[in-house]
């Protein structure tokens, strides 16, 4: 038993608990400025904090969310009355995360195809992170299913399972719940069908590469993708369709002793990313032997982005728009979420 099973094993209970979920503010600078100049904001360190700052304090956030994944940069900033955010979040009764990967980068023989890097010095990142207050951390790989049938290989697959569970033995060994999020992409036509064969196969790699590197079930979360038809595919399945394979699937592979599932919404519309959720719980909770819940990003953010464009006075409304994605999500989690709540919302 490591030196810190018990208090891995609390804390990756804390992040699933029952009607919470997993806020995922963990985009690099890169991808942040994108989505700031793509709006017109500016794209600078100042306004990532002020934009950073609007997601961490707004109101009761902790009613629906259990922790932030944060970013290298973000856990090193403070508010602007000079509280560091890690300060504030555990003091606000959430748990700090951080990425550790350092992105999926191609993949050397395997044209099409990423392999997820960042295990060199991760040791002692881990512990630097550890002592600055953070208590789980992330690491994505991508799998991309491709028009010919041809990808993903299998050596893809290996590769980032083998890199997830090393990340996650090394998490655990330093005092960090890893987060394992194995994502397989939704770009693409392929079918549902299709899709569950390659989550099939990944989820499966995933697990046999978690056993040979003696990860603990009960001290980790599963972000996995949703079984889904591919974003160009012109048979899209429905809500129900897709809970029923995802589940079918996490059942198949996941050990029950894993201490929750904790869904990326993938590129998914915002509503379907609730109603997909929901849809699992309301017809799954009691199949399920572990939590089911989200690592939402854009899926909660984008309303309060698309609001807020730089504009100081627009913070407490863009607030309130992140408020209610969250709390539609925590209700999905629940089987509590209905298409009504939108219709409430868009005033209709």
């Amino acid at each position: 038993m490591g030196a810190y099973a018990q208090e891995l094993r609390a804390t990756a209970k804390a992040m699933v608990a029952r009607g919470k979920g997993i806020m995922a503010m963990d985009e690099s600078n890169g991808t942040c400025n994108k989505r700031f100049a793509a709006l017109g904001i500016p794209t600078t360190e100042e306004y990532r904090q002020v934009y950073r700052q609007l997601i961490l304090t707004a109101p009761n956030l902790s009613n629906y969310i259990s922790g932030p994944i944060l970013y290298d940069e973000t856990i090193r900033q403070s508010t602007t009355d000079g509280t560091p955010f890690v300060q504030f979040i555990q003091d606000a009764g959430m748990i700090p995360g951080i990425k550790v990967d350092t992105g999926a980068k191609d993949m050397a023989g395997h044209p099409g195809e990423k392999v997820t890097e960042g295990l060199d010095n991760l040791r002692d990142r881990i512990a630097e992170y550890y002592a600055m207050g953070a208590r789980f951390a992330k690491w994505r790989a991508v799998i991309t299913i491709d028009t010919a049938g041809d990808l993903p290989s299998w050596g893809c697959i290996e590769a980032n399972a083998h890199g997830l569970a090393r990340y996650a033995a090394l998490c655990q060994e330093g005092g960090l719940v890893p987060i394992v999020e194995p994502e397989v992409l939704i770009d693409g036509d392929h079918t549902i069908e299709r899709c569950l064969e390659v989550t099939d196969r990944t989820l499966a790699e995933v697990f046999v590469q978690l056993r040979n590197q003696r990860v603990e079930f009960d001290q980790m979360v599963l972000k996995p993708s949703m079984v889904i038809a591919g974003k160009t595919c012109l048979q899209q399945a429905g809500v129900d369709e897709v809970a029923a394979a995802t589940i079918q699937c996490l059942q198949k592979n996941v050990p029950a002793t894993v201490a929750g599932i904790a869904f990326l919404s993938g590129g998914q519309s915002i509503e379907n990313s609730s109603a997909h959720l929901n849809a699992m719980n309301v017809k799954f909770r009691d199949r399920c032997p572990w939590p089911v819940t989200f690592s939402y990003a854009r899926a909660i953010q984008q309303p309060a982005l698309d609001y807020w464009r730089g504009d100081s006075r627009r913070i407490p409304e863009a607030q309130q728009r992140l408020l209610r994605r969250a709390e539609f999500n925590s209700a999905a989690s629940l089987g509590q979420y209905s298409s009504k709540m939108e219709q409430a919302l868009a005033g209709v």
